[in-house]
């Protein structure tokens, strides 16, 4: 009898501390700095963390495909602003390929995923985010007809990869 209760106020304190725990430990990894070693494409770059290059999907937009209208200019513009540098990524889990998800803070204050929105060459991701800042920076971008709303006919990304790419839109545009 003795022993049982000895192994349940293990067990209670153990339960009353874990939670703590979990949140102390699980907190570790919802911000992190490090140099951006690779841009794979406009909403996709690879990061030093511990070590070796986490990939990290900018949470809340989605840029033209590679093989996509803008597509490359995405990659550029992404590559321009945080190729080599220091960033602070702001992470919000993993995505169903495993990559972090995240908001990518550079060196100046500036939020690269909401810059890419800002400067057409991403679209604000409804489906994964309620981040309003999108819809405002989309709006904008459309009116000036920055980057890929200078084309008459933009295709969202998701609509590219879920009617089979070129099969379905054809051509390849570069602007």
């Amino acid at each position: 009898m003795r022993l049982k209760r000895g192994v349940l106020s293990v067990i209670l304190v153990l339960s009353l501390v874990s939670p703590i725990w979990g949140q102390a430990f699980s907190g570790m990894d919802h911000c992190f700095s490090g140099k951006v070693v690779g841009v794979l494409d406009g909403d996709t770059i690879k990061v030093m963390h511990q070590g070796q290059a986490d990939r990290v999907r900018l949470q809340g937009v989605d840029c033209p495909e590679k093989r996509q209208a803008f597509g490359k200019r995405a990659k550029q513009f992404t590559a321009s602003l945080a190729m080599g540098q220091g960033v602070t990524v702001e992470t919000d889990g993993r995505d169903r390929y495993g990559r972090i998800l995240g908001t990518v803070i550079l060196p100046d204050g500036r939020n690269l995923n909401r810059e890419l929105v800002k400067a057409g060459y991403a679209w604000w991701y409804r489906q994964f985010s309620s981040d309003g800042t999108f819809e405002e920076l989309e709006a904008e971008a459309r009116t000036a007809q920055r980057g890929l709303w200078r084309d008459p006919h933009p295709v969202p990304p998701w609509e590219f990869r879920k009617h089979g790419k070129e099969k379905r839109y054809g051509r390849r545009l570069e602007r």
